[in-house]
């Protein structure tokens, strides 16, 4: 990726805060470049990095191409099929080296669009400078579009779950498209996130909610995928389910011990 050229004029793309889009990837030849295309002509400014998980149908060769004619575009390619949590801790640690202020993760396969991309930008850009923005399906002015009433209750139900396990006022935990300060990132022990699927957007916004950080949501429209096949299976729900229940008992367990520790010292 080329840095900032102090020597050229300013021009409006100056004023953003340096920003990186991250888009893991595992079989999404058809979906990438429309993905990539899209992003770059929805916020100019910023700056993709694909993480392909050596994908067996083509899409890291594909990513390649994409980076070879667009200077900001970059590919991460990793070893194997190691899951969507670490593909994206591998992408924040490269934003982190690389300087950037913004780093933003979004999906490839069309579900998230382009187009709200500049409103969460704005929204992570603005005075009160949040430490994340969440695209929220779940939020008053939030919608899902070709969704089947079922899917839609499931998340929903999931999502009230995570609330009351974990005490987060948080429409939409399990939100995938979303935007973190760099400092938020500096923030938390990224070495210490273990979880691989989905549940990895509910653990990075418990960490973020424990540290006191301040978490804002952005309703978007969450649209089915364009493309390829949808990467959700039982196993990824059945992490999620387990992981959300273990944090809130030993939420729930540490609140009592505390509240018990206070008592002794009356």
């Amino acid at each position: 990726m080329s840095a900032p050229d102090d020597a050229h004029p300013s021009s409006p793309e100056d004023a953003h805060p340096r920003t990186l889009v991250i888009i893991p990837t595992y079989n999404e030849l058809e979906s990438l470049p429309v993905a990539v295309r899209r992003a770059r002509e929805a916020a100019p400014w910023v700056d993709v990095l694909v993480v392909d998980d050596a994908s067996p149908d083509g899409t890291g060769d594909l990513a390649d191409e994409l980076a070879a004619a667009d200077a900001q575009v970059d590919v991460l390619h990793r070893a194997g099929k190691e899951g969507l949590g670490r593909a994206y801790v591998d992408g924040f640690s490269r934003a982190l080296q690389r300087g950037y202020e913004l780093v933003v993760e979004m999906d490839a396969d069309g579900s998230h669009r382009a187009v709200d991309l500049p409103v969460l930008l704005e929204r992570a850009e603005a005075g009160d400078a949040p430490d994340l923005v969440i695209g929220s399906r779940w939020v008053p002015g939030g919608e899902v579009a070709n969704w089947p009433r079922s899917r839609e209750v499931i998340s929903r139900t999931g999502n009230t779950y995570v609330r009351l396990a974990l005490g987060m006022s948080v429409g939409d935990a399990t939100a995938g498209f979303r935007v973190f300060r760099a400092a938020t990132l500096r923030a938390l022990d990224l070495d210490e996130v273990e979880s691989a699927g989905y549940c990895f957007q509910v653990d990075m916004t418990w960490r973020v909610h424990r540290a006191g950080m301040r978490i804002v949501e952005v309703p978007i429209v969450f649209v089915e995928r364009e493309e390829g096949v949808s990467k959700m299976t039982g196993g990824i729900v059945r992490e999620a389910l387990w992981r959300t229940t273990a944090w809130g008992a030993r939420h729930r367990a540490g609140q009592v011990r505390g509240l018990l520790g206070r008592l002794r010292r009356r």
